[in-house]
């Protein structure tokens, strides 16, 4: 019977408990996806590198060599000489190294000078490498490889032509249109910054710099691809490179000696603990996120208990029926809880659905943007606490207007007696 009436209730102030039910549910959405973004941002820069021991560049912070080295993010400080590269390489503890030249950029999305060892040895995920979807690796040194969400925006396929440009802008003018490269490659998706990058070989990069100086052409001295094969496309320097050592109990003693390098100032770093360091650099920040988004959920319940205390005058008649037939004071308090509590699930689970309706709608443009994999499936044990703890707090938020229910049904019920 009290789940008839506290239905029946709802159904007839039911424009009121809807607009009610939606401000629940787009802060519970808010919320839910505050912390569905923090989590797939995490999980999808760990998976960015893994298998990499150590990662080498010029003398900076860890999290800088991190960020430009490994997910394109901010400018290198300095480069690193091919000569400290060779002989740091060529160590007995060295398993695999790969270098890496950074600085250029084709509409948009940065360019990655590198070698094979590049596609050979570096991991991702769960120990998963980098593999094409179409195509195949070329020696040629205009040869390029397009991670897959450059090849989707672009619309680029094999074959396709492309001019790259001198550092991060690309207006046109820093163009190396004496070098167009040939696509011959397209990645497979990762859901790693690997989507947003363009590969090219370590020679096509020291093939479009020759001739220029401070990023402008010096007239007549340019590199032209008749003389390509003529020219001597070693290079002097790369942006940093990524070691693998034969056998991990090394890396600390590994790294100590690369930071002491005495022929040029070099800091080698764990990928794993300059993460971490880069989470509790952010730390503040997701914190400040998520107490914003608690605070309107928290706006969303004081909208429920406003409409709730708004209609008890209205609802006395209501309530003094219900005692006429028999109910008790407890019995109008509870069926104000139980509207809460439904108000409080029925707002929690639209709010899921909005989440996961915006997240199959916006997942392709998130993704592209900020490199980050949102997914749309079940909600994590994370996300189950926040929407146990929504419809906690609804409850919560309902007891004081049932409290100020059961006095006013108590003292009705007195007054009727008394008359």
């Amino acid at each position: 019977m009290l789940r008839r009436i506290t239905l029946k209730s709802l159904w007839n102030r039911r424009l009121a408990v809807s607009l009610t039910i939606a401000a629940i549910a787009l802060s519970t959405a808010l919320i839910l996806a505050v912390e569905r973004v923090r989590m797939e941002t995490r999980a999808s820069f760990t998976n960015t590198i893994a298998g990499t021991d150590l990662i080498v560049g010029a003398r900076t912070s860890p999290i800088q060599l991190l960020l430009y080295s490994v997910f394109g993010l901010g400018d290198p400080t300095n480069n690193v000489s091919w000569d400290s590269f060779e002989k740091i390489s060529a160590h007995p503890s060295v398993a695999w190294s790969i270098p890496i030249s950074l600085g250029d950029s084709h509409r948009g999305f940065r360019v990655l000078g590198t070698t094979r060892a590049y596609f050979e040895h570096l991991r991702f995920g769960n120990d998963r490498q980098l593999a094409l979807s179409n195509g195949d690796l070329s020696d040629e040194p205009l040869a390029v490889v397009l991670g897959a969400t450059v090849a989707r925006q672009l619309g680029y396929s094999i074959g396709t032509g492309i001019v790259i440009a001198h550092g991060t802008r690309d207006d046109g003018l820093s163009g190396h249109d004496n070098l167009p490269f040939t696509v011959t490659g397209i990645l497979a998706a990762t859901g790693t910054p690997a989507d947003r990058t363009v590969y090219v070989s370590l020679e096509g990069i020291e093939a479009i710099h020759t001739g220029w100086e401070s990023g402008i052409p010096v007239a007549g001295e340019t590199l032209h691809a008749d003389h390509l094969h003529e020219a001597d496309l070693h290079s002097e320097a790369i942006t940093a490179f990524f070691l693998g050592l034969e056998q991990r109990p090394q890396v600390l003693q590994f790294q100590r000696a690369i930071n002491n390098f005495p022929e040029e100032p070099l800091l080698a770093i764990l990928p794993g603990n300059a993460l971490t360091e880069l989470w509790q650099l952010f730390g503040n920040a997701e914190l400040a996120l998520v107490v914003v988004a608690a605070m309107t959920v928290v706006t969303g319940l004081l909208g429920m208990v406003v409409g709730i205390f708004s209609t008890l005058n209205e609802r006395r008649r209501e309530m003094a029926i219900m005692r006429s037939v028999g109910a008790r004071p407890g019995d109008i308090f509870t069926l104000l809880m139980a509207e809460s509590a439904l108000i409080g699930v029925i707002g929690a689970a639209s709010g899921f659905l909005v989440l996961t309706a915006a997240a199959l709608t916006a997942a392709a443009t998130i993704g592209d943007s900020m490199g980050v994999s949102l997914s749309a499936g079940m909600p994590s044990g994370r996300e189950l606490l926040l929407l146990g703890a929504v419809v906690i707090a609804a409850i919560a938020a309902g007891a004081l207007p049932a409290w100020h229910a059961y006095r006013l049904s108590l003292h009705d019920g007195l007054s009727a007696r008394g008359g």
